[in-house]
């Protein structure tokens, strides 16, 4: 079983890392066509990123399980987040590209899947459930902040270029409008790029804990990774993923910051 490591603050946020680990269990590792496949699709430094985010009483929660696993941000049912459109699976049998992550015949069955489940994406939902609770009791309502980022062009998930900010709030259903204007307006302030409910309008985490009228609030930022790393026109083993430039993230860094501050600020009118 993983345990998801919890950084604990006092503010009514919780920051969600769902898809920066890289660890896959070793049964696992014999069956995968490469380790560099099953790593590709990471949400690369998403926690450095976010490194700062203790800093203004966030509590944090991530796991260190490679989405090759298990993805803890889809429906445990297997149902489709965008029904009609290219994404991957509770536990992925190929990249964003579509190249096949397992070898012949290896890919997990229905009861691999449950044992996964149990063994590692139970623990992340747990996390998230107990710490909103905490977190609403101090407060009366509580902000749940997916973080996450992907590669700008990946032609079979989404036509052309991302825009660098991509806010999510399941058609705005997941959280406040008021909370959604404080961050595009923030966003509007500065030199990157931004959508709310383009291609990404959060995944299982923002659907499925976003209660705003329980004084829960989930908004999800899918960040283009050209806002904060190189991305090669052409990936390889060799140059992907590119190494943390913190000199490069520092400015979206600097953005980040003040949407997270706008979260802790938000003073939930329900």
């Amino acid at each position: 079983m993983s345990t998801p490591t919890i950084l604990r603050g006092a503010a009514p946020l919780i920051v969600s890392i769902p898809h920066a680990g890289i660890e896959i269990p070793p049964e696992v590792e014999p069956r995968l066509v490469s380790l560099w496949h099953a790593r590709k699709d990471a949400d690369w430094w998403v926690d450095r990123l976010y490194g700062f985010a203790t800093d203004l009483g966030a509590t944090v929660i991530r796991t260190a399980v490679s989405r090759t696993v298990i993805d803890v941000n889809r429906d445990p049912s297997g149902k489709s987040l965008y029904p009609g459109q290219a994404t991957t699976e509770l536990c992925p049998t190929t990249t964003f590209d579509g190249e096949p992550l397992y070898k012949d015949s290896q890919s997990p069955d229905a009861a691999e899947i449950a044992v996964r489940i149990a063994a590692h994406y139970r623990p992340y939902h747990d996390a998230i459930a107990a710490e909103i609770a905490r977190l609403k009791a101090d407060h009366g309502h509580v902000i749940l902040y997916d973080a996450h980022s992907i590669r700008s062009r990946v032609p079979r998930l989404f036509e052309g270029e991302l825009p660098h900010l991509n806010f999510g709030t399941n058609g705005g259903t997941s959280c406040s409008p008021q909370l959604v204007d404080s961050l595009e307006a923030i966003a509007e302030e500065s030199s990157f790029t931004q959508v709310i409910n383009g291609r990404f309008k959060g995944g299982y985490i923002t659907r499925h804990y976003g209660r705003p009228e329980e004084g829960v609030h989930a908004v999800q930022l899918e960040l283009a990774m050209r806002s904060y790393m190189d991305e090669p026109e052409r990936l390889s083993s060799e140059n992907w993923p590119t190494p943390f430039d913190g000199v490069r993230a520092a400015g979206l860094q600097g953005l980040l910051a003040r949407l997270l501050q706008a979260c802790i600020d938000f003073r939930d009118a329900s």
